[in-house]
């Protein structure tokens, strides 16, 4: 079991958070907002989105997200969320599901790439889903593995 770590810990920008964005394929950090993040009146990521995202150099996060606004019923569980933002992010296709944020309000839980998704902290996804009264869309393991590629 690995030492617990404090939220300020991994709340951020981190030696983990990939730098730039990922080319296709490539690496970039899966979030949830922190407690800092006014959930209840933002007009950007809704409750349950998929977030994905990249760290700039000047210590704020590039964050895609996808939250199914329109009930596409091949995005109901939060991979598929997670992984529709992370094409976007890797094509550059243009979206209003993109912002620029302070760091302080993501934290890092884990890492997606073309290969699929790998939680480090599924827990933490665990209570963003809960908050979001979504938990029946979260992943069944900390692995997710891409099916068809």
């Amino acid at each position: 079991m690995s030492e617990e770590k404090n939220a300020t810990e991994i709340s951020s920008y981190g030696k983990d958070t990939p730098v730039g964005r990922p080319d296709i394929d490539g690496r970039a950090g899966v979030f949830v907002p922190t407690g800092d993040f006014d959930l209840e009146n933002t007009t950007t990521i809704r409750k349950g989105a998929g977030i994905v995202g990249y760290g700039n150099l000047d210590g704020s996060l590039t964050v895609y997200f996808e939250a199914n606004r329109f009930d596409d019923s091949s995005l109901h569980k939060w991979e598929h969320k997670a992984r529709k933002a992370y094409e976007r992010m890797v094509m550059g296709a243009p979206t209003v599901s993109k912002t620029k944020i302070d760091a302080r309000m993501m934290e890092q839980v884990g890492i997606i790439d073309g290969m699929g998704i790998n939680l480090k902290h599924p827990e933490r996804l665990t209570h963003w889903l809960t908050l979001s009264n979504v938990l029946d869309t979260g992943p069944e393991q900390s692995i997710v593995i891409w099916k068809n590629r």
